[in-house]
């Protein structure tokens, strides 16, 4: 209980106070229209973390984006205190437990997005709590966790899709179980049932779209790849430049000498008699997340990574505990305790350095009010407006019935400020995505007319951030945090 407490103070002030950038912009704002199947495909529906979301955006106090962020970091403290509970389960000692915790909590994926409207966290909650009936089987052999096994798992799918991956690992094993008639056939149907149970929010959704559609085979694919992640899901190619930024990714995550701890843990690991099963499910878990977010390809594939950084999280929890049984000094669990918070200080100071050694970080660099070194290098977003403060800039600068063609980054926080806020309801917001209500499309074809009638305005001169179609055939002026479209 004094983990979670921990945790949930530590993500609630590291938590964004309002609007937000990007995909988790996209979050509140389905959150705002009560949106729980989404517009990118029903893999990308997540329709459990909506569920919650939706009921914490009626709790009266504060603001709207603040409830729906806070979301995170409350799942996000429940994921490290269930991994301390495992910890402590596995190990019986508080303290390689608690380092486990630790290591998680600060890790620097982890902990930006329980700062900010995301999925991971919650499913992060419902992965633990799995491993944790998981282990609580394999040492009592009461059928029953097996139950809530199944039950968890059917709530994590009903949240995101990774969950299938664990689903993958949980199958192969109660087959075992049967073939070595540990269950019967009976429980094995047991534990289906209660996975439908769980997994029923994301099931009636397949339904649903597949009744209406008539289309049951494209409905499996959105199910199971989105609207167009097809290609990323079942890569098995890599590059150099893949390679390299997810050693990056790693490293950024695990800023201190204790990851070493992990190869100490993995050694311990081989030697365990108790819970073997659960270890081999365990390590197998490991390799497999690792492999799925190491060959992914989409953008923002270093989310992928948080499943697997929990299992490291516990093995070095186990290199801990090694390290205790040889080790009797007392010196050596405060320095490994003071190792455990150096990620804090990395981050604190990883964006000025970065930016003085000029470091590439692959972002775009022309989002107003965003210090991209320091909103991607650094976890918390205590205290942070930029988004909020981009948003109404941009609508009071415009004149009446203005049009703003906007981004996937930008166009969540001028819908929020509109829309939440009130602020400029004149104002037409539009992207391909989702727009303002009853908002011009804006296409080669239509620009033109529109530019009569209409003042028209983008967030971006960038390439992939500007349409094309503006870029070769109009000019751009600049207004404020906005460029004006002007005939050449």
């Amino acid at each position: 209980m004094l983990v979670l407490i921990a945790g949930v103070a530590i993500y609630v002030v590291s938590c964004a106070p309002g609007a937000v950038w990007q995909d988790s912009g996209l979050i509140q704002y389905r959150v705002w229209h009560n949106d729980i199947e989404g517009f990118l495909g029903l893999a990308i529906s997540h329709p459990l973390y909506y569920i919650v979301a939706i009921g914490a955006k009626h709790i009266p106090p504060g603001e709207f984006g603040h409830r729906v962020n806070l979301v995170s970091a409350v799942a996000g403290a429940m994921a490290v205190a269930n991994l301390y509970l495992l910890m402590r389960l596995w190990l019986g000692r508080d303290f390689p437990a608690l380092l486990a915790a630790v290591t998680l909590a600060v890790s620097h994926t982890f902990w930006w997005h329980a700062s900010i409207a995301e999925t991971y966290t919650l499913w992060a909650a419902l992965f633990t709590g799995e491993l944790v009936v998981l282990l609580q089987y394999t040492r009592t052999k009461r059928v029953g966790y097996l139950y809530l096994l199944g039950l968890l798992n059917g709530l994590a799918i009903a949240v995101h899709m990774l969950a299938s991956l664990s689903l993958v690992c949980y199958a192969a094993f109660i087959a075992v179980l049967l073939v070595r008639r540990t269950i019967r056939v009976k429980d094995a149907a047991v534990i289906v049932g209660f996975w439908v149970l769980g997994a029923l929010p994301y099931e009636s959704l397949i339904v649903r779209n597949m009744a209406a559609s008539g289309d049951v085979t494209g409905t499996l694919a959105s199910a199971a790849f989105g609207d167009r992640w097809r290609a990323d899901v079942l890569n098995t190619s890599l590059s150099w430049r893949i390679v390299k930024e997810n050693v990056l990714f790693l490293v950024l995550n695990f800023p201190t000498p204790n990851v070493l701890l992990f190869f100490v843990g993995l050694y311990a690991l081989h030697k365990v008699g108790a819970e073997r099963a659960f270890r081999n499910v365990a390590l197998a878990l490991l390799v497999l997340f690792l492999v799925f977010a190491f060959r992914y390809t989409i953008s923002d594939r270093y989310a992928f990574f948080i499943p697997f950084y929990i299992l490291v999280a516990a093995v070095i929890g186990w290199g801990v505990y090694e390290l205790q049984s040889r080790l009797h000094r007392r010196a050596g669990p405060y320095l490994i305790g003071a190792l455990s918070l150096l990620p804090i200080g990395a981050y604190a100071v990883a964006p000025r350095l970065a930016e003085r050694m000029n470091v590439p970080i692959g972002t775009r660099g022309d989002v107003p009010y965003r210090d991209d070194y320091e909103y991607f290098l650094r976890p918390w977003r205590t205290g942070y407006t930029g988004a909020e403060r981009f948003a109404r800039e941009a609508l009071a600068g415009v004149e009446q019935n203005a049009i703003i063609h906007a981004d996937t980054t930008t166009v969540a926080p001028l819908l929020y400020v509109q829309e939440v806020e009130g602020f400029r309801p004149d104002v037409q917001v539009v992207t391909g995505i989702v727009s303002s209500r009853n908002a011009p499309k804006v296409t080669e074809h239509t620009i033109g007319l529109l530019l009569e009638r209409y003042p028209v305005y983008v967030v971006s001169r960038k390439p992939g951030y500007c349409p094309k179609f503006v870029l070769d055939k109009y000019e751009l002026a600049e207004a404020g945090v906005l460029w004006r479209v002007v005939m050449p």
